[in-house]
């Protein structure tokens, strides 16, 4: 499957050829900060299979942490378009905004993290819901 995708001004692009590993939803302290409140959809595609075409993402990392997630992000405008979780080696965490084809996300096959969740994040019906990074 071809997947493409960028950021909202156009200056950064990214495509894989790829079936999505995982479908989740994050509601992490962190990952509220990113959305932008709301909880983070991202699709996980292999790392091998995911590359930019257009433009150089800026990246960040937060220092102050023993292993960081590498979050990478348009330095135009401030999309956020990936993260890479030392956590799952080996998978680029593509954020569901920034596909051009919002139905390669579907729906989510969990959620992490729902001890951050504040009460107004939802979870849909079925969809297996974890504390935390399930084991």
């Amino acid at each position: 499957m071809k997947i493409e995708g960028g950021c909202y001004c156009g200056a950064v692009r990214y495509e894989a050829d790829a079936e999505p590993q995982l479908r989740a939803q994050c509601h992490c302290r962190e990952c509220q900060y990113i959305s932008g409140g709301g909880p983070n959809p991202v699709v996980g595609l292999p790392e091998a299979a995911f590359h930019y075409v257009k433009g150089t993402p800026k990246v960040f990392r937060r220092s102050d942490l023993p292993t960081p997630v590498t979050r990478e992000f348009c330095g135009d405008c401030g999309t956020p378009l990936t993260s890479r979780a030392p956590a799952i080696p080996g998978m680029v965490l593509v954020k569901a905004g920034s596909l051009d084809q919002a139905g390669v996300f579907g729906k989510p096959d969990f959620a992490v993290f729902t001890i951050d969740r504040p009460s107004w994040h939802g979870v849909l019906d079925g969809v297996p819901a974890f504390e935390r990074m399930p084991g």
